[in-house]
């Protein structure tokens, strides 16, 4: 189902955020070497360094053409695509920011990372509008249901936290993982929420009752990222344990292993991010291997 197709090198160090440009047949990707690259899917060539940062980068946002960069620092940048320039730098949070989200229905960002704190800008004038605390410790990562009604949070204390996006009040505290929950996303549908943590586990809460309905041994190590296929009932998870994992979205039936011990191919460190490109035939993943692979989806 998922072929090794194409493999990208140049960056120097480890490569920790992958995302896709507006424009289709563009991605991004950046790491510990303090810029964020432009590649092109339709020539699998390498296109530019888009914009130098001043700290590592933990994640990256597209939205509306603009990007948003998550720095280690703390701060974040905002490229625009129109002006192709940065137009903001705004020092967010006073440690690592490692998820960043829109809420397009309030035309709204939110932020947050090491810190525990969440913090909500205007996407107008990137002005703070509020801020709160959800951990006391690291939020790992952030998930938008699909109507936006609610946001979950992925923290380090092992919590899911379920947050009305309406006043940012705690609607629901899920506890199921027994380590940090490292990655977050909804069902395209709606129709579930799940999880994966330094455990190695999958956790597949049922909504909105947020019961918990599946566990699953997913890896060896954690799962750092789950990204849906954008029109089928799919979607991959990446994690420590060098490899990628093609789930079935309705019954989470494994279909396929990416590793090198698997298929003779692959990554040969953690896989720390994986996404669709925006016509979903291909997947792109990239890790501490410091390579970014793209892989075909065939029939």
């Amino acid at each position: 189902m998922l072929t090794l197709l194409h493999t990208f090198i140049g960056h120097q160090n480890p490569v920790y955020t992958l995302s896709n440009s507006d424009k289709a047949g563009i991605f991004f990707s950046a790491g510990n070497d303090k810029g964020v690259v432009e590649w092109s899917l339709n020539k699998m060539a390498f296109i530019m360094v888009k914009m130098p940062v001043q700290s590592s980068v933990y994640t990256l946002h597209n939205y509306n053409d603009q990007m948003f960069v998550g720095e280690r620092s703390g701060a974040f940048s905002v490229f625009d695509f129109m002006k192709q320039k940065v137009i903001a730098r705004i020092n967010a949070h006073h440690k690592g920011i490692f998820s960043i989200k829109t809420l397009a229905s309030k035309n709204e960002l939110l932020t947050t990372g090491e810190d525990g704190d969440v913090a909500v800008w205007s996407l107008t004038d990137f002005q703070e509008k509020y801020r709160f605390p959800v951990a006391a410790d690291t939020v790992r990562a952030i998930a938008v249901s699909p109507d936006e009604q609610e946001i979950a949070f992925a923290c380090k204390d092992h919590s899911i936290k379920i947050y009305h996006a309406a006043d940012f009040s705690l609607k629901q505290t899920l506890t199921a993982h027994t380590h940090p929950v490292t990655s977050i996303a909804y069902h395209p549908q709606g129709n579930y929420l799940i999880s994966g943590g330094r455990d190695a586990q999958l956790h597949i809460w049922d909504l909105p009752s947020y019961r918990l309905i599946k566990s699953i041994p997913a890896h060896l190590f954690a799962v750092y990222d789950i990204a849906f296929h954008p029109e089928l009932a799919l979607f991959a998870t990446a994690s420590q344990d060098k490899s990628i994992k093609l789930w079935d979205a309705n019954n989470f039936k494994l279909y396929k292993i990416l590793s090198l011990d698997k298929t003779g191919t692959g990554h040969t460190h953690s896989v720390n991010k994986v996404i669709w490109s925006k016509d979903g035939s291909k997947l792109i993943s990239t890790g501490d291997d410091r390579k970014v692979i793209v892989w075909e989806l065939k029939a």
